[in-house]
Protein backbone atom coordinates (compact mmCIF):
# COMPACT_ATOMS: atom_id res chain seq x y z
CA UNK A 1 0.00 0.00 0.00
CA UNK A 2 2.83 2.11 0.91
CA UNK A 3 4.91 1.50 -2.49
CA UNK A 4 1.84 2.30 -4.51
CA UNK A 5 1.02 5.90 -2.78
CA UNK A 6 4.67 6.26 -3.57
CA UNK A 7 4.64 5.44 -6.85
CA UNK A 8 1.60 7.32 -7.61
CA UNK A 9 3.16 10.44 -6.18
CA UNK A 10 6.56 9.72 -8.39
CA UNK A 11 3.75 9.46 -11.32
CA UNK A 12 2.31 13.16 -10.45
CA UNK A 13 5.88 15.15 -9.91
CA UNK A 14 6.77 13.71 -12.71
CA UNK A 15 3.87 14.46 -14.98
CA UNK A 16 4.71 18.04 -13.24
CA UNK A 17 8.21 18.54 -13.81
CA UNK A 18 7.77 16.82 -17.51
CA UNK A 19 5.46 19.66 -17.95
CA UNK A 20 7.31 22.40 -16.57
CA UNK A 21 10.05 21.38 -19.25
CA UNK A 22 7.78 21.66 -21.84
CA UNK A 23 7.00 25.05 -21.55
CA UNK A 24 10.33 26.58 -21.01
CA UNK A 25 11.84 24.19 -24.22
CA UNK A 26 8.94 25.59 -26.43
CA UNK A 27 9.85 28.70 -25.22
CA UNK A 28 13.70 27.94 -26.80
CA UNK A 29 13.13 25.64 -29.77
CA UNK A 30 10.27 27.67 -31.46
CA UNK A 31 13.24 29.91 -32.44
CA UNK A 32 14.37 27.49 -35.13
CA UNK A 33 10.93 27.27 -37.15
CA UNK A 34 10.55 30.56 -37.26
CA UNK A 35 13.89 31.14 -38.20
CA UNK A 36 13.11 31.66 -41.74
CA UNK A 37 10.23 34.05 -40.69
CA UNK A 38 12.53 36.23 -38.53
CA UNK A 39 15.28 36.05 -41.05
CA UNK A 40 11.98 37.83 -43.40
CA UNK A 41 10.26 40.23 -41.44
CA UNK A 42 13.98 41.21 -39.71
CA UNK A 43 15.67 41.11 -42.97
CA UNK A 44 18.96 39.16 -41.11
CA UNK A 45 21.57 36.87 -42.63
CA UNK A 46 22.39 33.65 -41.23
CA UNK A 47 24.67 34.87 -38.57
CA UNK A 48 22.40 37.16 -36.82
CA UNK A 49 19.75 34.73 -36.38
CA UNK A 50 22.39 32.30 -34.44
CA UNK A 51 22.76 35.10 -32.49
CA UNK A 52 19.39 35.68 -31.58
CA UNK A 53 19.61 31.75 -30.73
CA UNK A 54 22.70 31.60 -28.56
CA UNK A 55 21.87 34.58 -26.76
CA UNK A 56 19.55 32.37 -24.60
CA UNK A 57 21.81 29.57 -24.66
CA UNK A 58 24.68 32.59 -23.35
CA UNK A 59 22.88 34.02 -21.20
CA UNK A 60 21.34 30.33 -19.50
CA UNK A 61 25.38 29.04 -19.08
CA UNK A 62 26.35 32.65 -17.33
CA UNK A 63 23.61 32.90 -15.31
CA UNK A 64 24.05 29.11 -14.70
CA UNK A 65 26.95 29.64 -13.30
CA UNK A 66 25.92 32.18 -10.84
CA UNK A 67 22.82 30.11 -9.92
CA UNK A 68 25.27 27.38 -8.92
CA UNK A 69 26.74 28.99 -5.57
CA UNK A 70 23.29 28.78 -4.47
CA UNK A 71 21.28 26.29 -5.91
CA UNK A 72 21.98 24.07 -2.98
CA UNK A 73 20.90 26.41 -0.01
CA UNK A 74 17.40 26.89 -1.18
CA UNK A 75 14.47 24.98 -1.36
CA UNK A 76 14.34 23.31 -4.56
CA UNK A 77 10.68 24.13 -4.39
CA UNK A 78 11.07 28.01 -4.03
CA UNK A 79 14.20 27.98 -6.12
CA UNK A 80 12.24 26.33 -9.21
CA UNK A 81 9.11 28.80 -8.56
CA UNK A 82 11.41 31.80 -8.57
CA UNK A 83 13.15 30.96 -12.04
CA UNK A 84 9.58 29.96 -13.65
CA UNK A 85 8.31 33.23 -12.71
CA UNK A 86 11.29 35.30 -14.39
CA UNK A 87 11.41 32.87 -17.51
CA UNK A 88 7.49 33.85 -17.74
CA UNK A 89 8.26 37.05 -17.42
CA UNK A 90 10.84 37.03 -20.13
CA UNK A 91 8.99 35.32 -22.55
CA UNK A 92 6.52 38.30 -22.11
CA UNK A 93 8.99 40.17 -23.35
CA UNK A 94 9.89 38.12 -26.34
CA UNK A 95 5.74 38.44 -26.92
CA UNK A 96 5.76 42.32 -27.05
CA UNK A 97 8.98 42.92 -28.54
CA UNK A 98 8.78 45.24 -31.37
CA UNK A 99 11.78 44.68 -33.43
CA UNK A 100 15.26 42.71 -33.55
CA UNK A 101 17.07 44.56 -30.77
CA UNK A 102 14.30 44.18 -28.26
CA UNK A 103 13.56 40.48 -28.89
CA UNK A 104 17.64 39.81 -28.43
CA UNK A 105 17.41 41.48 -24.93
CA UNK A 106 14.52 39.82 -24.07
CA UNK A 107 15.45 36.42 -25.31
CA UNK A 108 18.45 36.98 -22.80
CA UNK A 109 16.23 37.94 -19.60
CA UNK A 110 14.62 34.33 -21.00
CA UNK A 111 17.29 32.39 -21.07
CA UNK A 112 18.71 33.92 -17.97
CA UNK A 113 15.69 31.94 -16.26
CA UNK A 114 15.33 29.31 -18.17
CA UNK A 115 18.24 27.55 -18.26
CA UNK A 116 18.52 27.80 -14.60
CA UNK A 117 14.81 26.01 -14.63
CA UNK A 118 16.36 23.32 -16.28
CA UNK A 119 18.69 22.51 -13.62
CA UNK A 120 15.66 22.74 -10.82
CA UNK A 121 13.97 20.14 -12.76
CA UNK A 122 16.59 17.79 -13.28
CA UNK A 123 17.65 18.15 -9.39
CA UNK A 124 14.21 17.60 -8.48
CA UNK A 125 13.81 14.58 -10.41
CA UNK A 126 17.49 12.85 -9.49
CA UNK A 127 15.72 13.94 -5.43
CA UNK A 128 12.81 12.80 -5.79
CA UNK A 129 12.72 9.16 -7.98
CA UNK A 130 15.06 6.10 -6.50
CA UNK A 131 17.87 5.41 -8.74
CA UNK A 132 16.38 2.49 -10.15
CA UNK A 133 13.62 3.62 -11.48
CA UNK A 134 15.22 7.02 -12.19
CA UNK A 135 16.47 6.12 -16.14
CA UNK A 136 12.38 5.92 -17.04
CA UNK A 137 11.77 8.95 -15.13
CA UNK A 138 14.50 10.96 -16.94
CA UNK A 139 13.09 9.31 -19.96
CA UNK A 140 9.83 10.87 -19.23
CA UNK A 141 11.21 14.33 -18.17
CA UNK A 142 13.68 14.06 -21.71
CA UNK A 143 10.84 13.25 -23.86
CA UNK A 144 9.15 16.59 -23.17
CA UNK A 145 11.56 17.68 -26.20
CA UNK A 146 9.10 15.70 -28.12
CA UNK A 147 5.99 16.60 -26.71
CA UNK A 148 6.79 20.36 -27.31
CA UNK A 149 8.10 19.28 -30.75
CA UNK A 150 4.28 17.26 -31.43
CA UNK A 151 2.09 19.60 -29.89
CA UNK A 152 3.29 22.61 -28.97
CA UNK A 153 5.87 23.66 -32.33
CA UNK A 154 2.99 22.92 -34.82
CA UNK A 155 0.31 25.22 -32.67
CA UNK A 156 3.03 27.84 -31.89
CA UNK A 157 3.68 28.13 -36.15
CA UNK A 158 -0.09 27.71 -36.49
CA UNK A 159 -1.00 30.71 -34.20
CA UNK A 160 1.90 32.56 -35.98
CA UNK A 161 0.85 32.21 -39.28
CA UNK A 162 -2.80 33.48 -38.28
CA UNK A 163 -1.28 36.45 -36.71
CA UNK A 164 2.31 37.04 -36.23
CA UNK A 165 4.94 35.91 -34.46
CA UNK A 166 4.39 37.73 -31.31
CA UNK A 167 1.33 35.41 -30.92
CA UNK A 168 3.01 32.40 -30.93
CA UNK A 169 5.27 33.41 -27.77
CA UNK A 170 1.88 34.69 -25.94
CA UNK A 171 0.58 30.95 -26.23
CA UNK A 172 3.95 30.16 -24.16
CA UNK A 173 3.05 32.57 -21.47
CA UNK A 174 -0.51 31.46 -21.26
CA UNK A 175 0.48 27.85 -21.17
CA UNK A 176 4.06 29.00 -18.15
CA UNK A 177 0.73 30.47 -16.16
CA UNK A 178 -1.37 27.16 -16.12
CA UNK A 179 1.94 24.83 -15.11
CA UNK A 180 3.29 27.52 -12.66
CA UNK A 181 -0.25 26.99 -10.62
CA UNK A 182 -0.01 23.07 -11.21
CA UNK A 183 3.88 23.16 -9.80
CA UNK A 184 2.69 25.85 -6.83
CA UNK A 185 0.09 23.47 -6.02
CA UNK A 186 1.58 19.57 -6.13
CA UNK A 187 5.24 20.13 -5.82
CA UNK A 188 6.95 19.27 -2.65
CA UNK A 189 9.44 20.98 -0.52
CA UNK A 190 12.73 19.86 -0.95
CA UNK A 191 15.26 21.26 1.71
CA UNK A 192 19.08 20.06 1.15
CA UNK A 193 20.58 22.14 3.54
CA UNK A 194 20.05 23.14 6.87
CA UNK A 195 22.73 24.88 7.74
CA UNK A 196 23.99 28.32 5.48
CA UNK A 197 27.45 28.90 4.34
CA UNK A 198 28.56 32.28 4.24
CA UNK A 199 30.27 33.85 0.98
CA UNK A 200 34.01 32.75 1.49
CA UNK A 201 32.74 29.03 2.53
CA UNK A 202 30.80 29.22 -0.19
CA UNK A 203 32.85 29.96 -3.06
CA UNK A 204 35.17 27.50 -1.84
CA UNK A 205 32.58 24.37 -1.89
CA UNK A 206 32.18 26.11 -5.47
CA UNK A 207 36.06 25.50 -6.13
CA UNK A 208 36.21 22.28 -4.43
CA UNK A 209 33.00 20.84 -6.69
CA UNK A 210 34.53 22.14 -10.10
CA UNK A 211 38.09 21.07 -9.34
CA UNK A 212 36.81 17.30 -8.84
CA UNK A 213 37.89 15.16 -11.91
CA UNK A 214 34.44 12.99 -12.03
CA UNK A 215 32.37 15.92 -11.94
CA UNK A 216 34.32 17.51 -14.80
CA UNK A 217 34.24 14.68 -17.30
CA UNK A 218 30.34 14.70 -16.60
CA UNK A 219 30.20 18.63 -17.59
CA UNK A 220 32.07 17.47 -20.71
CA UNK A 221 30.54 14.83 -21.83
CA UNK A 222 26.90 16.71 -21.83
CA UNK A 223 28.54 19.79 -23.59
CA UNK A 224 30.10 17.70 -26.20
CA UNK A 225 26.85 16.09 -27.55
CA UNK A 226 25.52 19.50 -26.49
CA UNK A 227 27.58 20.90 -29.25
CA UNK A 228 27.00 18.71 -31.78
CA UNK A 229 23.51 18.97 -32.11
CA UNK A 230 23.04 22.86 -31.56
CA UNK A 231 25.59 22.86 -34.82
CA UNK A 232 22.89 21.66 -36.51
CA UNK A 233 19.28 22.27 -34.65
CA UNK A 234 18.86 26.05 -35.56
CA UNK A 235 19.73 26.17 -39.12
CA UNK A 236 17.39 22.66 -39.59
CA UNK A 237 13.71 24.76 -40.47
CA UNK A 238 16.12 26.94 -42.94
CA UNK A 239 17.60 24.28 -44.30
CA UNK A 240 14.62 22.39 -45.52
CA UNK A 241 13.04 25.79 -46.94
CA UNK A 242 15.58 26.94 -48.62
CA UNK A 243 17.50 23.86 -49.68
CA UNK A 244 15.21 20.50 -49.85
CA UNK A 245 12.14 22.38 -50.60
CA UNK A 246 9.52 22.43 -48.18
CA UNK A 247 7.09 25.37 -47.71
CA UNK A 248 7.09 27.12 -44.23
CA UNK A 249 3.68 25.83 -44.08
CA UNK A 250 5.02 22.55 -44.79
CA UNK A 251 7.39 22.91 -41.23
CA UNK A 252 5.11 21.84 -38.49
CA UNK A 253 5.01 18.09 -40.17
CA UNK A 254 9.17 17.68 -39.29
CA UNK A 255 8.11 18.78 -35.81
CA UNK A 256 4.97 16.78 -35.20
CA UNK A 257 6.22 13.81 -36.92
CA UNK A 258 9.53 13.87 -35.45
CA UNK A 259 8.42 14.81 -32.07
CA UNK A 260 5.90 12.04 -31.89
CA UNK A 261 8.73 9.30 -32.88
CA UNK A 262 10.52 10.98 -30.23
CA UNK A 263 7.97 10.55 -27.83
CA UNK A 264 7.82 7.09 -28.67
CA UNK A 265 11.33 6.32 -28.40
CA UNK A 266 12.68 8.62 -25.60
CA UNK A 267 10.50 6.04 -23.40
CA UNK A 268 12.17 3.22 -24.56
CA UNK A 269 15.53 4.15 -23.94
CA UNK A 270 14.66 5.11 -20.63
CA UNK A 271 13.23 1.53 -19.43
CA UNK A 272 16.29 0.21 -21.60
CA UNK A 273 18.28 2.26 -19.58
CA UNK A 274 17.02 0.50 -16.46
CA UNK A 275 16.99 -2.65 -17.81
CA UNK A 276 21.12 -3.07 -20.27
CA UNK A 277 22.32 0.29 -18.23
CA UNK A 278 22.45 3.29 -18.66
CA UNK A 279 26.06 3.40 -20.39
CA UNK A 280 25.24 0.17 -23.13
CA UNK A 281 22.22 2.47 -24.42
CA UNK A 282 23.58 5.60 -24.34
CA UNK A 283 27.28 3.80 -26.55
CA UNK A 284 24.60 1.85 -29.07
CA UNK A 285 22.46 5.13 -29.32
CA UNK A 286 25.41 7.85 -29.68
CA UNK A 287 26.76 5.21 -32.54
CA UNK A 288 23.17 5.34 -34.10
CA UNK A 289 23.01 8.94 -34.30
CA UNK A 290 25.31 9.61 -36.98
CA UNK A 291 23.91 8.12 -39.39
CA UNK A 292 21.13 10.12 -39.48
CA UNK A 293 23.60 13.60 -39.03
CA UNK A 294 24.89 12.75 -42.16
CA UNK A 295 21.66 12.34 -44.09
CA UNK A 296 19.95 15.26 -42.76
CA UNK A 297 23.13 17.22 -43.23
CA UNK A 298 23.85 16.30 -46.70
CA UNK A 299 20.01 16.20 -48.01
CA UNK A 300 19.27 17.44 -51.35
CA UNK A 301 16.28 18.27 -52.67
CA UNK A 302 13.63 15.55 -52.22
CA UNK A 303 9.80 14.62 -51.18
CA UNK A 304 8.79 15.89 -48.28
CA UNK A 305 8.48 12.23 -47.19
CA UNK A 306 12.15 11.58 -47.29
CA UNK A 307 13.10 14.54 -45.75
CA UNK A 308 10.47 13.79 -42.67
CA UNK A 309 11.80 10.54 -42.62
CA UNK A 310 15.68 12.00 -42.14
CA UNK A 311 14.80 14.77 -40.07
CA UNK A 312 12.69 12.14 -37.60
CA UNK A 313 15.55 9.85 -36.75
CA UNK A 314 17.99 12.93 -36.04
CA UNK A 315 15.48 14.04 -33.58
CA UNK A 316 15.31 10.43 -31.88
CA UNK A 317 18.86 9.93 -32.04
CA UNK A 318 19.74 13.27 -31.00
CA UNK A 319 17.56 13.60 -28.00
CA UNK A 320 17.88 9.98 -26.69
CA UNK A 321 21.83 10.40 -26.09
CA UNK A 322 20.83 12.95 -23.83
CA UNK A 323 18.47 10.47 -21.81
CA UNK A 324 21.65 7.72 -20.78
CA UNK A 325 24.29 10.15 -20.46
CA UNK A 326 21.57 12.15 -17.71
CA UNK A 327 21.53 8.99 -16.04
CA UNK A 328 25.31 8.01 -16.19
CA UNK A 329 26.31 11.63 -14.37
CA UNK A 330 23.17 11.58 -12.11
CA UNK A 331 25.44 8.64 -10.35
CA UNK A 332 28.48 10.47 -10.11
CA UNK A 333 27.05 13.17 -7.88
CA UNK A 334 26.21 13.40 -4.17
CA UNK A 335 23.43 14.17 -3.37
CA UNK A 336 24.41 16.97 -0.69
CA UNK A 337 25.53 18.74 -4.30
CA UNK A 338 23.45 18.08 -6.68
CA UNK A 339 21.63 21.55 -7.14
CA UNK A 340 25.31 22.71 -7.14
CA UNK A 341 26.10 20.15 -10.06
CA UNK A 342 23.28 20.37 -11.98
CA UNK A 343 23.64 24.10 -12.21
CA UNK A 344 27.11 23.68 -13.30
CA UNK A 345 26.36 21.01 -16.02
CA UNK A 346 23.21 23.13 -17.37
CA UNK A 347 25.78 25.75 -17.13
CA UNK A 348 27.91 24.17 -19.14
CA UNK A 349 26.08 22.36 -21.71
CA UNK A 350 23.88 25.91 -22.51
CA UNK A 351 27.56 27.78 -23.42
CA UNK A 352 28.80 25.09 -25.38
CA UNK A 353 25.23 24.89 -27.18
CA UNK A 354 25.22 28.61 -27.49
CA UNK A 355 29.05 28.38 -28.94
CA UNK A 356 27.83 25.62 -31.19
CA UNK A 357 25.12 27.74 -32.63
CA UNK A 358 27.13 30.84 -33.06
CA UNK A 359 29.66 28.74 -34.29
CA UNK A 360 27.64 27.33 -36.79
CA UNK A 361 26.21 30.39 -37.50
CA UNK A 362 29.60 31.50 -39.38
CA UNK A 363 30.26 28.50 -41.44
CA UNK A 364 27.11 28.46 -42.89
CA UNK A 365 26.43 30.56 -46.03
CA UNK A 366 24.01 31.95 -48.31
CA UNK A 367 24.03 30.09 -51.82
CA UNK A 368 22.46 30.88 -55.05
CA UNK A 369 18.39 31.42 -55.20
CA UNK A 370 19.18 32.00 -50.86
CA UNK A 371 20.31 28.33 -50.57
CA UNK A 372 22.39 27.56 -47.22
CA UNK A 373 25.99 26.31 -47.81
CA UNK A 374 28.15 24.37 -45.81
CA UNK A 375 25.52 22.79 -43.94
CA UNK A 376 27.23 19.74 -44.51
CA UNK A 377 30.38 20.89 -42.85
CA UNK A 378 28.48 21.03 -39.10
CA UNK A 379 27.31 17.87 -39.77
CA UNK A 380 30.72 16.59 -40.04
CA UNK A 381 31.29 17.99 -36.54
CA UNK A 382 28.11 16.38 -35.24
CA UNK A 383 29.24 13.42 -35.88
CA UNK A 384 33.12 13.75 -34.40
CA UNK A 385 31.46 14.74 -31.26
CA UNK A 386 29.38 11.93 -30.78
CA UNK A 387 32.47 9.61 -31.00
CA UNK A 388 34.05 12.19 -28.45
CA UNK A 389 31.12 11.73 -25.80
CA UNK A 390 31.80 7.60 -26.54
CA UNK A 391 35.32 7.74 -25.10
CA UNK A 392 34.56 10.09 -22.51
CA UNK A 393 31.04 7.78 -21.27
CA UNK A 394 33.32 4.97 -21.34
CA UNK A 395 35.69 6.70 -18.49
CA UNK A 396 32.88 7.41 -16.66
CA UNK A 397 31.61 3.97 -16.51
CA UNK A 398 34.49 2.34 -15.98
CA UNK A 399 35.10 4.51 -12.81
CA UNK A 400 31.61 3.75 -11.30
CA UNK A 401 31.65 0.81 -12.42
CA UNK A 402 28.00 1.30 -14.78
CA UNK A 403 26.69 -1.10 -17.24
Amino acid sequence: MVEKEALRKERWYIFILSAIQIVHILDFVIMMPLGPRFMRVFQINPTEFSTLVSAYTFSAGIVGFLGALYADHFDRKKFLIFNFTGFIIGTYMCAVAPNFAALLVARIVAGAFGGVLNACVLSMVADLIPFERRGAAMGVVMSSFSIASVLGIPLGLYVAQLFDWHAAFYLIVIIGIVFWILSFLILPSIQVRTTQLSIKDNLKNFKRILGQKDYLQSFTLTSVLGFGIFMIVPFIATYMVRNVGLTEAQLPFIYLVGGACTIISARMIGRACDRLGSYRVFKFVAIASIFPIFLLTNLPHVHIALALLCSSLFMMSGSGRFIPAMTIISAVVKPQERGTFMSLENAARQLSSGAASQAAGLIIGGGAAGALTNYNIVGYVGIATSLIAILIATKIKTKFNLR
